[in-house]
């Protein structure tokens, strides 16, 4: 019985509160205001005077002008996890830095082979490729160009690309 009524009280708070529930609750206290934190910052009367305006609103008046707000500047609902920041003014430069650190796996592509070193290359792939045989690695060699290995760390691509390289393989790491 105890577990009954504590979880419809909580279900209560889940919830979306209507106009009326806002209307009761804001009716009784406005905004609690926050005090800064030892910062003074200056601003015009007129920014002032609105500061005072909008932190006397009660709840209802608070959504009613996020409404207002909405339709009048053409603003759309943003979901919270699409928050994206915006790019820095800095320049192309960071971008490129950030985009040359970011990656971090790496996508192996046999292009092509030397037919005369296709035997060894078909050895080579069964034996870095776990769970194939002779017939699959045969299959996969001959249907070049594809991708031998993807998503792996740069180390592990480049070892991979010596490897085929050396058996007469052209290797390609993107």
């Amino acid at each position: 019985m105890l577990l009954n009524t504590s979880i419809r009280m909580f279900g209560r708070h889940l919830r979306p509160l209507s106009k009326k529930t806002l209307r009761m609750y804001s009716a009784a206290q406005p905004l609690t205001i926050p005090q800064p934190d030892g910062s003074s910052v200056s601003s015009s009367p007129k920014l002032e005077k609105l500061y005072t305006e909008i932190t006397s609103l009660t709840m209802v008046e608070v959504s009613e002008f996020t409404e207002l707000l909405k339709v009048r500047l053409n603003l759309k609902d943003i979901p919270m996890g699409a928050m994206v920041s915006a790019p820095a003014a800095g320049g192309q430069e960071e971008e490129e830095e950030v985009a040359a650190t970011v990656k971090t796996s790496f996508t192996v592509k046999l292009m092509k082979f030397d037919e005369k070193q296709k035997v060894a290359l078909i050895k080579e792939v069964k034996n870095l490729m776990d769970g194939m045989n002779l017939v699959q690695a045969k299959k996969f060699v001959e249907s070049a160009p594809t991708v031998i290995k993807s998503d792996i760390g740069k180390d592990e691509a480049e070892k991979l690309k010596e490897a085929f390289t050396k058996v007469g393989a052209e290797c390609v790491i993107d």
